[in-house]
Formats: C-alpha cells, sequence, structure tokens
C-alpha cells in the first residue's frame, strides 16, 4: 500500500479495533429528518426491465387523467428511523470494536436530527452537521459539513441552505461560505461521494464538473470521502485522486436504511475537535472497511431498500408504513402530502406492491451468492490493504491548468 495521507483497513471478519485506535468515527447518516428527493425516479424507472412497462403505463394514465406530466421536482422520501436510534445502532457498532464512539448524523439540507441528539448527547460525541447540496454549473455536490458551533448551528445552516435554494446562486457566493466554513476551525468540510454521477448528467460530464469543483474552491475542502454505498473500484480512485491531490481521506456510510456504516475512520482523538485537527491540520486519516463491506453493493443496496420500503407497526401512526414516509404534491393546491392521503391505503397499485415484495426478496441473505457472481473482478474488495496497488499519478495530470501554486494549496 502506497498512501501516504491514508492509513486503510479492510476487515475481513469482525475484531476488535482498540489496538489500533481509541475511537471509532461514524460520519453520514440519515434519519428520519432526511429530505431525499425523487427526481430521479423517471430516470431510473424507465430503464427496469418489466418495472418500465408497469410505469410508462401509469405515467401515460396519470398525463391524460390529470393533464399534466407528473412532477417529481420536489417529491421526497425520508429514512425510517429516528436521530436517536440511528445513534445507538452506529454506537454500538463502534463500541463492540472496543472503541469509543462518535456519530455525526448528517441529513440532507437539515440539521434538525442533529438538534435532537444534543438534547441528550454532548456536540464532542454527537457533532451538528447536514449534507449540504451546492449547487454547481450545470449540476451539484454533495459535502458534509460537521460539527457546527452550537450557539450559531441554525443560523448558519440557514445562510447555506438559502445558497441552495437561491435563483442565482453565484460563484462569488460560494467563495464566500466556503472561505466561512474554513474559519471556524472545528468545524470539518468533506466532499462526498466525489465521483458518483448524482446529478445524472453523464460520467464524462461529471468528472468535468468535479474537476472545476476542485479547482474552484479545493483548498477550502478539507477531506475527500469514500462512500459506503459505492463501489470499491469507485472509492478507490477517490483514494487516488485524494493522494495526488494531498487530501486525506474521511468516510461517509450514507446509511437510509436500519444497518450500521460499513466504513468508519479510527482515531486516537478523545473528541470530534481533536479528530477535526488531523485532518485539517496534519492531513491525515486513519479509516476503516468493516465487514459489511466485502458483501456485493446491489445486494446490500437491496436490503436497504427493503428496509426503507418496510412497513413498521411500533411507529409513531404517521411514519409507520413507507408510503407514509413518501411525499407527493399531484398539483391540485394541497402541496407536498404522505401518499397515503392519496387513497393509498393498501400501498399503491398492485403492480407497485409486487414489484417492492421483489426488491425485498433479491435484498434477502440467499439471493446473496448470486451477485457475488456477478460481481466484476474490479469491484471485489481485496483482502489486504497492504497489498493493493494504488496509481497515484501527479496532481498536474488530474487538474490540467491548474497552477502549480494552486495545488500545494490543496
Amino acid at each position: 500500500m502506497n498512501l501516504k495521507k491514508t492509513r486503510l483497513h479492510i476487515l475481513q471478519k469482525s475484531e476488535q479495533l482498540a489496538p489500533k485506535a481509541k475511537t471509532g468515527i461514524s460520519l453520514h447518516c440519515h434519519t428520519q429528518y432526511s429530505k431525499e428527493m425523487l427526481d430521479f425516479i423517471p430516470h431510473y424507472a424507465e430503464k427496469l426491465p418489466i418495472i418500465s412497462f408497469f410505469w410508462k403505463r401509469e405515467r401515460d394514465k396519470y398525463k391524460e387523467r390529470e393533464g399534466q406530466a407528473m412532477d417529481f421536482s420536489t417529491a421526497f422520501w425520508s429514512p425510517p428511523l429516528s436521530p436517536y436510534a440511528v445513534y445507538d445502532i452506529e454506537k454500538k457498532q463502534i463500541e463492540d470494536a472496543g472503541l469509543e464512539a462518535i456519530v455525526s448524523i448528517s441529513d440532507h439540507d437539515s440539521i434538525d436530527g442533529s438538534l435532537k441528539l444534543a438534547e441528550i448527547h454532548e456536540n464532542r460525541k454527537a457533532p451538528i452537521s447536514l449534507e449540504w447540496t451546492v449547487p454547481f454549473e450545470y449540476g451539484f455536490f454533495h459535502v458534509g459539513v460537521h460539527n457546527l458551533p452550537e450557539a450559531d448551528a441554525v443560523e448558519l445552516t440557514k445562510t447555506l441552505i438559502d445558497y441552495t435554494f437561491s435563483e442565482n446562486p453565484t460563484k462569488e457566493r460560494l467563495h464566500e461560505l466556503f472561505a466561512m466554513l474554513n474559519e471556524l476551525p472545528q468545524v470539518l468540510v468533506i466532499l462526498n461521494h466525489p465521483l458518483w454521477d448524482i446529478e445524472i448528467v453523464g460520467q464524462e460530464r461529471h468528472n468535468h464538473l468535479l474537476k472545476n469543483f476542485i479547482k474552484e474552491y479545493g483548498k477550502w475542502l478539507h477531506a475527500l470521502e469514500i462512500n459506503g454505498f459505492r463501489t470499491w473500484s469507485e472509492n478507490k480512485a477517490v483514494i487516488e485522486m485524494a493522494e495526488a491531490l494531498g487530501f486525506p481521506i474521511a468516510t461517509g456510510g450514507d446509511r437510509h436504511g436500519c444497518k450500521p456504516n460499513t466504513v468508519i475512520n479510527l482515531t486516537n482523538s478523545r473528541t470530534f475537535e481533536e479528530f477535526v485537527e488531523e485532518i485539517r491540520v496534519d492531513k491525515r486519516s486513519e479509516v476503516v472497511l468493516m465487514p459489511e463491506y466485502k458483501r456485493p453493493l446491489h445486494s446490500r443496496q437491496l436490503q436497504s431498500f427493503s428496509e426503507i420500503l418496510h412497513n413498521y407497526p411500533d411507529f409513531p401512526v404517521e411514519r409507520r408504513r413507507w408510503f407514509d414516509r413518501v411525499h407527493f404534491d399531484i398539483g391540485k393546491g394541497q402541496g407536498l402530502q404522505p401518499l397515503s392521503t392519496y387513497g393509498w391505503l393498501n400501498g399503491g397499485p398492485l403492480w407497485l406492491r409486487i414489484a417492492i415484495k421483489t426488491l425485498g426478496f433479491l435484498g434477502s441473505a440467499p439471493m446473496r451468492p448470486f451477485f457475488e457472481l456477478a460481481r466484476k473482478k474490479h469491484d471485489r474488495v481485496p483482502k489486504d490493504a497492504a497489498q493493493t496497488d494504488f496509481e497515484i499519478k501527479k496532481a498536474e495530470e488530474i487538474l490540467p491548468g491548474i497552477p502549480s501554486d494552486a495545488v500545494s494549496e490543496i
């Protein structure tokens, strides 16, 4: 392993991590306060076998009946678990490995979940954080903003979110916002899943956008993320890019279901502020891929979908069923409403209920061997990080045209 900024561990089975560090840090967790947009639905629904047939039929029937196309631009769903449940699950996994636990919940464009935790947990163990959606040119990026100062967290979050939903987001204003965050020494700013074409603009266009973004704002980013719900080949490429540009790596489990994050950071720090100093000042990190990360990604994704679409009888009545947790605006002046208010008492049309049950079966344990056989060789997680060769390019090869002094600042 030829890494300078990051020390990587790949676990084959559960083990005690106390000999390696004092504290485990779980970053990038989503709770019921996270609004997950559904604007991607039409793109994927038209590509999925069988489902595409029913989707197109329902889409056309809706347009004929309502006189307009379905509008997914504001539709969203929220993960099932409360901040307390997510915190406890993450804390238990870390403590079972013999470490003290720090858990940073980062819901989409919201600190409500973090504020709930702050009522019962100290900020040094449960920092106030969010996943900030940052518009940029023809796309956007997700940026983890961790450990906002408690006294100013609400005001700072409002300032960030105002930019997200601004009708005229400018590069100059974004410069000001990143500089503002950078001036807060206890705040950690992470570029989440940087290589993921989350905007669905095509990988080549996304990569071009990413390079421009790092050129503009790289000096205010403190780390790049390897993500628990991205492939090994993509995470490996992120590690290689980070090494070339001088970034340390931070982990982000990106959990939305009921299972703990499959990637965590290790540190000898006792508080989140001390961990931030390791990343920002020392520019070093130590990360662990937990045993669950070895499972094929598609299998884990389907299991997570099954958890998200599951019914939970013990939940508050307004959140028990998945169609209580999905909000849609049918354009009749009612605004965003749960699908259950539109007569979905049994979970929607028969074909959709069958599709959901199918997803649940595909995500079950008996199906895992089939996903293992189908997994591409370059996405098989290596057994030993020490024996893994990373192809580290020169910074100028990744960001052509950027001045050498700018590269050194990143």
